[in-house]
């Protein structure tokens, strides 16, 4: 298995990624990045800006940053620390780790000038960190002129710089090499510390017959290839960081993102059959290896905000009876998975029911199971859906590390979700027990309506994770990078966050409406709310404020259909808009969206 799928597996991948342009800026590693990308993605255009010190960019206009997918910045170690480390054995009392972090302030201020003028989508590489002995002896690991310890620290320094940029994250590139090995590609085995590049497999070549010798041998003794020394994995690296740049896009884009992941039981959460092989007078499976890895897994998909729930033929009592004898560490409960179906219905019913409790649609689940037929009768039964299990050794690995399941920012809404949806599913069997009229009437709801107009409003992460996750009320299924935030809010276009509460549960912030002059240009809405009338008294409240604000006696709307936004198709032609090219305009009077059940605030809009 090649690094690069090790460390960002692709089982889970169904969007290609379309790189239209990239740009890099760096040392000539970053050149030798950017003439290797093309191999890797033959469709993109590629430019490379040489960035060994703490220069001004060439100028380029927004229009001109629009064209690229993303920038790549590599800072050179030997800018940071300069040449002068390499006499590190003269008496100096200089504070090296002090300089490297001064140098990063005044270079990452320069190479990223171009995402603070127009939000570009950033990726910023740390440092490979020396191999070998750094230090003066095995008593001074550590100290500050051990210059593996220098580079550790200034990594930290560095992630913590860019975080305080927007749309900006850090690619773990020392992580690729340890994974490698550095002794198979870093060239610190022969040059300087700090000149952090690759081995070339044909330097030796260059030493047999050099210019300054020949047509007679350079050497005495004859010279192996160093590839004997050193077997090069120099293009194994390329192609691993090149697979982290694409994680990392497609995580910031929130591609193909995974909401809930369902588990079989046997065989897939523990070794063997519960109930046949955890039986007091038999010899159980062993736990040791990959169902602890299982275990806690769950653990770290629920931390990212992603749900995990159980579909198993099995007896539920039983089940439940004999979880401890399969978890006898106490390491995962039965209690830790939301809406579990354990019963001997098909799984394919049991999945349905619970994404549908879930207000979920295929594409955002992954099933697990250790039984082919299971998992082709889900497949090809519920299109969309993602399945993996065939073999213990790969799921852990798949579920943690595959960009899918990794998150930009964890929202307090991902993070109460598990419990907020608890109590939607108490509340739907509270719904079913009354009238429509009753049960509204009944919720207590609130409504609070805010606006964001700016990328560094502190409600800003939720809005983009929202309209890039929500597929079924979502009037144009248009994704929004940070740059089209950046642009729209350029150009005075606001967006309407809400947020719902009721007496079962506090919902958080649930939708979205982009607004720009007297046009709706998209409204997105959580279907966890559906069914509470809650999109007509945004929408009513939303129209009233235009037509307030900007003398507007027409609204428009942009309207597109896809294959999953059938909760909203009805939602525009309900409330009194008359449909036109491309969507519908609003003429009529405000009383569609009246509800007398619903209390409305509206938190600081203008």
């Amino acid at each position: 298995m090649q690094t690069s799928e090790f460390l960002f597996p692709s089982d889970l991948n169904v969007t290609p990624v379309d790189f239209r342009k990239v740009l890099f800026i760096g040392s000539c590693l970053s050149e030798a990045y950017c003439k290797r990308f093309g191999t890797e993605f033959p469709g993109a255009a590629f430019d490379f800006i040489l960035f060994n010190n703490a220069a001004e960019l060439p100028e380029k206009s927004a229009e001109d940053l629009k064209q690229y997918s993303f920038q790549y910045v590599q800072l050179p170690l030997r800018s940071i620390l300069s040449d002068g480390i390499v006499r590190i054995a003269d008496p100096t009392d200089h504070d090296w780790l002090r300089h490297g972090q001064q140098i990063i302030d005044m270079m990452l201020e320069k190479a990223l000038a171009y995402n603070a003028q127009t939000g570009l989508l950033t990726i910023v590489s740390n440092f490979i960190v020396p191999q070998g002995v750094g230090a003066a002896g095995l008593a001074h690991l550590n100290e500050p002129d051990d210059i593996t310890y220098v580079v550790r620290e200034l990594n930290r320094y560095l992630t913590d710089k860019v975080k305080a940029y927007s749309n900006a994250f850090v690619a773990d590139v020392d992580m690729i090499a340890n994974s490698i090995g550095k002794m198979h590609f870093l060239d610190d085995i022969l040059y300087f510390y700090t000149h952090g590049s690759v081995v070339y497999p044909d330097w030796a070549g260059h030493e047999r017959m050099p210019h300054w010798t020949a047509p007679e041998p350079g050497r005495m003794d004859p010279l192996p290839d160093i590839e004997e020394m050193y077997p090069n994995r120099s293009e194994e690296f390329f192609r691993a960081v090149f697979r982290q740049i694409e994680a990392i896009y497609r995580t910031a884009h929130q591609m193909d993102m995974v909401k809930l992941v369902i588990f079989d039981l046997d065989n897939t959460m523990w070794r063997g059959q519960l109930v046949e092989h955890y039986q007091p007078d038999r010899r159980k499976p062993y736990a040791d290896g990959w169902p602890m890895g299982v275990w806690e897994a769950v653990h770290h998909l629920k931390r990212r905000g992603i749900m995990v729930s159980i579909a198993s033929k099995n007896d539920e009592e039983l089940v439940k009876a004999g979880w401890a004898n399969a978890v006898d560490t106490g390491f995962l409960k039965y209690e830790d998975f939301i809406v579990p179906k354990v019963n001997w219905l098909p799984k394919v019913e049991n999945i349905r029911e619970t994404m549908q409790q879930l207000s979920l649609t295929p594409k955002s689940v992954v099933f697990v199971d250790d039984n082919p037929v299971e998992r082709d009768s889900v497949l090809s039964q519920i299109p969309g859906i993602r399945v993996i299990g065939s073999n213990p050794f790969l799921t852990r690995r798949t579920l943690l590390w595959a960009p899918e399941t990794n998150i930009v920012k964890l929202s307090k809404e991902s993070a109460g979700r598990e419990n907020m949806l608890k109590a939607q599913v108490e509340r739907e069997v509270a719904k079913s027990k009354m009238t429509r009229q009753e049960f509204l009437a009944g919720l207590n709801t609130q409504l609070d309506i805010w606006t964001v107009s700016d990328t560094d409003h502190s409600s800003f992460g939720r809005a983009y994770e929202l309209v890039n996750k929500t597929n079924q009320f979502n009037t144009t299924g248009v994704r929004w990078s940070f740059e089209d935030f950046k642009s729209f809010f350029g150009e005075g276009g606001k967006v309407f966050s809400f947020s719902v509460k009721d007496k079962f549960t506090e919902y958080g912030t649930v939708g979205l409406v982009f607004v720009k002059g007297a046009e709706i240009q998209q409204y997105v809405m959580s279907c966890r709310v559906l069914g509470m009338e809650i999109e007509n008294t945004v929408l009513a409240t939303v129209i009233d404020f235009i037509m307030s604000q900007t003398g507007a006696t027409k609204i428009t709307a942009q309207f597109r259909e896809t294959e999953a936004n059938t909760p909203c198709r009805k939602m525009y032609p309900d409330f009194g808009f008359e449909p036109t090219d491309g969507g519908y305009v609003f003429s009529s009077g405000l009383e569609g969206g009246k509800t007398t059940h619903v209390t409305v605030n509206m938190l600081g809009a203008s």
